[in-house]
């Protein structure tokens, strides 16, 4: 008896076999998703929105002051967009005389850098009308003040929305 074994040697190249290329193809995946995570964060800087925030937290009850002083003045406000150009509606219930003009301020949440500050005169009857700097879209937080800074109103807008 003879013990003969014959081995059947398929001697192809490792780079022609699938299972190498499966195997490499997910660290390939994530080496690829690393590139353009980090080309994501060089080109797209969100930057800070604020840059001081120790100073912003110390003057927090001051900032609650201002907010209670307008929920006691019965402040209310609806913000209207035409255009480039904005329209307040501010009603109170007492009859504490609104001012002849008062400061808006459109804080984007992400980016501080299309934050805008607009100056709104009195047109009568609690409107007010003033300018955009540049155009805005989507959610902004607004903030609305005397200019002696006694009362504030804050909340958030969608500037897309066709109701005010």
């Amino acid at each position: 008896m003879s013990n003969l074994m014959t081995l059947n040697n398929d001697s192809r190249p490792w780079y022609k076999e699938r299972w190498p290329w499966f195997l490499m193809a997910g660290p390939g995946v994530v080496i690829v998703a690393g590139f353009v995570t980090l080309w994501l964060a060089v080109v797209s800087n969100d930057g800070l929105v604020s840059d001081d925030y120790y100073k912003q937290g110390l003057a927090v009850n001051q900032s609650l002051q201002r907010d209670h002083q307008a929920g006691s003045l019965g402040l209310q406000g609806d913000v209207m967009r035409s255009g480039s150009s904005l329209r307040l509606l501010l009603r109170a219930d007492s009859d504490a005389g609104l001012p002849s003009e008062i400061v808006l301020k459109l804080a984007h949440p992400t980016r501080a850098g299309q934050d805008q500050l607009i100056k709104m005169s009195m047109e009568g009857s609690g409107f007010y009308s003033g300018t955009l700097a540049a155009d805005v879209s989507g959610r902004w937080l607004v903030s609305i003040e005397d200019p002696a800074a006694k009362w504030r109103l804050q909340g958030e807008w969608q500037a897309d929305s066709l109701e005010p």
